[in-house]
């Protein structure tokens, strides 16, 4: 009698599974440009956006085809409890906020940041709407990829997996080296941090995409207007700065140091839980 085969994705498929969304979300995009739509940003926000409404639609069918899930918001940490969300969620929004204090608070004792003069409104409606890119993203890192590479590795050897293609995807390769010497270190140890995060709540997706969005938006917040930040800043304490002839600095703390004993400090809290076990969910 032949076996069935147990469910579980092949590499190749999970390798393919978002770089074919997107390219589909492009290929959709491709009629704007015969309309006279040629501003690449817009294209690209187009783009991004049209690939996560594909994702959305598509992850449960595979979660539910290739994992064998009967649950599948269930099984990615989405479909909880609305009390217990808001709570991993308001945590995770505080670990974002007590970490960007600590930098802010080094900023200024250091002498390279002053006071600024506060956020328009146009900027505290983006730096809020700016959390959409942590739920995004978690739901894409945290939630799809950890889960896929759990049915094929343990839960800390994934995590490690996880953290590994999420640094190599936020590093920018063109801007010479001082950007990837400082992202991907970085960007690694916030990969895992975020893993942690979802696993000291239980597997809800909530708290690390208050981190994590809580991360993006405040950051957004103190370069915007909170503080002013001094355009001689280290690169080995604050990282690279993205635009350093557009006349405002744009750096992400991520690639320095600064953040760096922030982010250990975080995981050293969190390292623990990736080698728990978690409840099984189908």
């Amino acid at each position: 009698m032949r076996r069935e085969a147990q469910p579980g994705p092949r590499w190749l498929g999970t390798l393919l599974f978002a770089p074919l969304l997107l390219a589909v979300a492009w290929l959709v995009a491709r009629p704007l440009l015969w309309l006279g739509v040629d501003d690449p940003e817009t294209v690209k926000l187009l783009v991004m956006l049209g690939a996560f409404l594909l994702f959305l639609v598509c992850l449960p069918l595979r979660l539910r085809r290739v994992w064998g899930s009967r649950h599948p918001w269930r099984r990615l940490g989405l479909n909880a409890p609305l009390g217990k969300s808001i709570r991993a969620l308001a945590h995770g929004l505080l670990d974002a906020a007590l970490l960007l204090l600590g930098l802010t608070m080094l900023l200024l004792v250091l002498g390279q940041a002053r006071w600024g003069g506060g956020l328009t409104v146009g900027q505290t409606v983006n730096a809020v709407a700016l959390v959409g890119v942590g739920f995004a993203e978690e739901l894409l890192f945290r939630g799809w990829l950890w889960g896929e590479l759990q049915l094929r590795l343990n839960r800390r050897q994934a995590a490690v997996a996880q953290a590994v293609v999420f640094s190599l995807l936020h590093t920018r390769f063109d801007q010479g080296w001082a950007i990837p010497l400082g992202l991907l270190p970085g960007m690694f140890v916030l990969g895992l941090v975020l893993a942690g995060q979802r696993s000291k709540d239980g597997n809800l997706l909530a708290g690390a995409v208050g981190l994590h969005g809580g991360l993006v938006a405040g950051w957004f917040a103190v370069q915007s207007g909170l503080l002013r930040l001094e355009p001689s800043i280290p690169v080995w304490l604050m990282g690279p700065d993205y635009a350093p002839t557009a006349g405002l600095p744009d750096y992400n703390p991520i690639g320095g140091l600064a953040a760096w004993l922030g982010l250990i400090q975080l995981l050293r809290l969190r390292w623990r839980w990736l080698r728990e076990s978690q409840p099984r969910i189908r």
